[in-house]
């Protein structure tokens, strides 16, 4: 039997020089499992439990960090680099020569897969839809297109009233109470320029890490993140507004612009995991991974299936979460490629086109469907002299890009999010966080296309202000209903609690108590009398949830 321990052979035998490969190292479990599904706080902040909670999402091992032993095992080999890791994936990028990651593969009990990004170097069944490989390095110029005007009074009008942004901001909605991840290139003089000052007055920015330079310099590299900042942070008096000017920010740097590499798709998942734990809403990336400086890492249109490409991969568990992901859609609309980029593919990503003042299609945006059939982009926004704040000078400017599309639209997401409901899962067959499978599905369906989607329109132009009264419509009979006013009294508890305020005196409620795990702990029939209800278990975190036919309201609860 193999130790994972027992490395001294591994450390000789693989000091062996060849061509540096990237791949991902896939483990085959997470022997510490149970310690961290039992004490959640070591993964996650309240905040982000509250957010499972308030979206019926339960814990698993997909949350739960790569073991350290394994990690450790993997980074005392010699010859090795250790570039980055998901705990989601359950992986560790590398770069070694092949014959030491193979070696690796064969040698330590714990390891699962491995995936090269050369797909050449994967076994045959991986290879055979990748086909169409991209030589020329294009991606950049997609990504961070640059300014290319000044603007002046009133810049953001357009970006936000053509969406109909301006209702929600007119009844309050506009990002309190909502954090905001921006996972983007860099972030320079957004601690010092004056469009920032209210952001930072406020204490709005709460961190955020550089993924690129592994330190804490966010305010550095590339300024692209901060014009993406601009429309939705903004603030100058009597001249921009961004689209949540009231949010708090994490303000994470993942991509290397002097570069191309799938390191990058790695970095992202790894902030994307970080916003997660931290309890972040709304995740607003522009940026799309298609080809590479390396072209044998270059994905096909084949590999845009939403499930290929590690980046799309991670999204997508982001987005199951309960976090709402927004991506650009990508700029190759005029390119050979056309399509849409990972992680805009993922299936659960909201992914944007552009579109100009007009509400025409930008040549540039890309298109969809995805490879196996799906609508994408799903939605648009303006993408075209859209209104940023200049990085270099502080003035307001206009800027071309799905790169701007996107976070407009993040901001006004994530100012819909602030409303509050009550909800109930009304089939079995929503496999989604429930609050976010609501607000998704009455944005997509107030878009102007929603009932003859486009490749490159997809549903498109939404209307914020039908899909505020589809998302009440779709809540308005529970939140009228005898569940509004319900609450468990004490809360937190010891033993016995009462859930009271019923309003409908004649009906009988059936009462579950279960643990973030999903386990039942607890579980009656109540008439809507204050009755007594008593727990025995450990002190924690539970859910309690009170169901009447369809209609359920599920509650946190602590136990001291």
């Amino acid at each position: 039997m193999k130790k994972i321990l027992f490395i001294s052979f591994l450390t000789c035998s693989m000091s062996i020089f060849g061509q540096q490969e990237d791949a991902w190292i896939f483990l085959k479990d997470k022997p510490n499992e149970s310690f961290f599904l039992n004490n959640p706080l070591k993964m996650l902040s309240q905040r982000a439990i509250d957010r499972r909670i308030a979206q019926q999402v339960m814990l698993n091992n997909v949350d739960v960090p790569i073991d350290s032993l394994y990690f450790a095992t993997l980074k005392s080999i010699k010859n090795v680099s250790i570039l980055g890791k998901s705990k989601w994936l359950n992986a560790v990028h590398v770069k070694a020569p092949k014959k030491t990651i193979d070696s690796i593969f064969t040698s330590l009990s714990f390891t699962h897969k491995i995936e090269f990004a050369d797909k050449s170097l994967n076994n045959l069944s991986n290879k055979s839809t990748r086909t169409g490989y991209h030589k020329k390095h294009n991606n950049h110029k997609n990504k961070l297109n640059s300014l290319t005007a000044v603007f002046n009074y009133g810049a953001a009008n357009t970006q936000i009233k053509m969406l109909n942004g301006h209702f929600l901001h007119n009844k309050g909605y506009t990002g309190k109470g909502q954090i905001i991840a921006i996972l983007d290139a860099g972030f320079p003089e957004v601690n010092t320029l004056p469009a920032f000052q209210r952001i930072r007055a406020n204490n709005q920015i709460l961190g955020g890490y550089n993924f690129a330079d592994r330190n804490t310099n966010i305010y550095s590299r590339n300024n692209h993140g901060t014009h993406v900042l601009s429309t939705i942070a903004g603030y100058l008096k009597d001249r921009f507004l961004g689209t949540a000017p009231d949010a708090e920010f994490y303000l994470f740097i993942t991509e290397i612009e002097e570069s191309e590499t799938v390191l990058e798709e790695t970095l992202w998942v790894e902030a994307a995991e970080k916003a997660d734990s931290l309890g972040v809403d709304v995740i607003n990336t522009s940026l799309g991974y298609s080809t590479f400086d390396n072209f044998k890492h270059n994905y096909s249109y084949a590999d845009m299936d939403g499930k290929t490409t590690f980046i799309s991969r991670g999204a997508n568990i982001a987005a199951s979460r309960g976090i709402l992901v927004v991506n650009s859609a990508g700029n190759s609309g005029n390119d050979s490629w056309k399509y849409i980029t990972a992680p805009a593919d993922a299936e659960n990503v909201i992914s944007v086109g552009a579109i100009n003042k007009d509400s025409i299609i930008a040549s540039f945006s890309s298109f969809g469907p995805t490879i196996d059939g799906r609508i994408k982009p799903e939605i648009l926004a303006l993408g075209v002299n859209s209104a940023v704040v200049n990085a270099t000078n502080g003035n307001i400017s206009l800027a071309n890009g799905t790169s701007f599309s996107s976070p407009i639209m993040a901001g006004l997401i994530a100012c819909l999010n602030g409303k509050e409901v009550v909800y109930t899962k009304t089939s079995n067959a929503i496999n989604a966080p429930i609050k976010n499978y609501f607000l998704k599905k009455s944005l997509i369906e107030s878009a102007d296309k929603f009932l003859n989607p486009t490749a490159q329109y997809g549903f498109g132009i939404p209307n914020f202000e039908t899909a505020y009264l589809n998302y009440t419509d779709s809540t308005s009979s529970i939140n009228e209903s005898t569940f509004a006013s319900i609450k468990v009294v004490p809360n937190p508890i010891e033993k016995e609690f009462s859930i009271v305020g019923f309003t409908n005196t004649n009906s009988t409620f059936d009462i579950k108590v279960y643990t973030i795990l999903g386990e039942v702990v607890y579980q009656k029939s109540a008439s809507s009398t204050s009755e007594i209800h008593k727990l025995n278990v450990s002190r924690g975190f539970y859910f309690l949830s009170i169901k009447q036919g369809k209609l359920e309201k599920i509650l946190k609860i602590i136990v001291k």
